[in-house]
């Protein structure tokens, strides 16, 4: 009787842990490239002087970082502002996860500095660029691709 009762409940919990395994949580989705996104308001009347600048230093800048591997891509969009304190560009740039964007810090510092100049030449453009933008905030976003089941 004994060798029943342990038999049955053998077999019971082997069908729950069976039931268990096949019921796992499949999700529709996986994590994607993270993004490093500015959002910047561009002054009255100097709209095409930042793109200009965007155009060539900050796109030769991105261009070497995506040369070196350190970058995936990068985009800049524009849209309308809905108040004065708004963004009206979004300067994405985009790596394969946080581990690189944290890895790569000073790899890129290093190549900034070959591209772009001095550290002090890089707080000059900063406080020249100051008259064309007005940088608002930075994001680190995540991208979720969405997966059949």
């Amino acid at each position: 009787m004994k060798l029943k009762v342990l038999a049955v409940a053998l077999t019971v919990s082997l069908v729950m842990l069976g039931l268990s395994l096949y019921a796992q949580v499949t999700r529709p989705f996986h994590s994607g490239s993270v993004w490093a996104i500015q959002f910047i308001r561009v002054k009255p009347g100097m709209d095409n002087a930042y793109k200009e600048w965007l155009a060539t230093d900050w796109k030769k800048e991105q261009e070497a970082f995506k040369s070196q591997g350190l970058i995936l891509g990068y985009k800049v969009l524009e849209t309308e502002s809905h108040s004065p304190n708004d963004f009206d560009l979004m300067l994405m740039t985009e790596v394969k996860d946080l581990a690189t964007l944290e890895s790569n810090e000073q790899k890129a510092d290093t190549l900034a500095q070959q591209v772009m100049g001095s550290d002090e030449q890089q707080r000059q453009g900063y406080k020249n660029r100051e008259a064309m933008r007005e940088p608002l905030a930075t994001r680190i976003a995540r991208e979720i691709v969405l997966t059949s089941r």
